[in-house]
């Protein structure tokens, strides 16, 4: 009775529902997008995610359910970690071009990164025309940035700064513009990033232009 007891409480860690492993988590998702980028999504198996983590190949389905689950949860937690939720979060002590300019900044610096690239040159891809993974990659990235983006631009109106009929269209506006055509050149291959001064001021003038289109007259950014 007591040993079976024992067995009991040793397999209750194993239970379903117990707390995952956070470290392997982060080591299953640090592998996963450095794979991607280097191997693309049809070049890559949960195997090799496995052992890269240094993780059981169980591991990585018990975290992430499959491989599409997993490219969506990778291409989140790189937005996130390049365009964290603070950036978006209400501050009204902060001025609106200066808030404005910091979620540029980080957005520019983001999609011009070569992993960035590489990610959407996978994206465009002939094996992605029929594929679901560009829509798990818009739901889990860019659709989550102009979302927060767009509830930004909401308090501001509620504040009084900006005048804005169509705030989602605005959200997705600002970031077309930060891309601008730089971005379509870098990930053809017929480009190279700018130097930081010029993505500054690109950057710069993207923020101006939208300002001069939504800010109220009346209001200073």
């Amino acid at each position: 009775m007591c040993s079976a007891t024992a067995r009991t409480d040793r397999a209750k860690p194993n239970a379903p529902g117990r707390p995952k492993d956070m470290g392997k988590r982060a080591a299953i998702l640090d592998a996963a997008k450095r794979l991607f980028v280097e191997l693309g999504y049809d070049g890559v198996s949960m195997d090799q995610i496995a052992a890269a983590a240094g993780v059981s190949k169980l591991t990585v389905y018990s975290h992430f359910g499959d491989k599409d689950a997993l490219f969506a949860a990778s291409a989140r937690a790189y937005c996130e970690q390049r365009l964290p939720a603070e950036l978006f979060a209400a501050n009204p002590d902060v001025p609106l071009r200066e808030r404005m300019l910091e979620i540029a900044q980080a957005f520019y610096a983001m999609v011009s990164s070569p992993e960035a690239v590489a990610g959407h040159r996978i994206l465009c891809t002939p094996q992605m025309a029929d594929s679901p993974v560009p829509t798990i990659f818009w739901e889990a990235g860019p659709k989550r940035v102009q979302g927060e983006f767009a509830d930004l631009l909401r308090r501001r109106m509620e504040a009084g700064e900006l005048e804005i009929d169509d705030v989602s269209r605005a959200a997705s506006q600002f970031f077309t513009l930060l891309k601008g055509d730089q971005h379509a050149r870098l990930v053809m291959g017929c480009g190279e990033a700018p130097c930081r001064e010029e993505a500054r001021k690109h950057v710069a003038a993207s923020v101006d232009m939208f300002l001069r289109a939504y800010a109220r007259r009346d209001a200073t950014p």
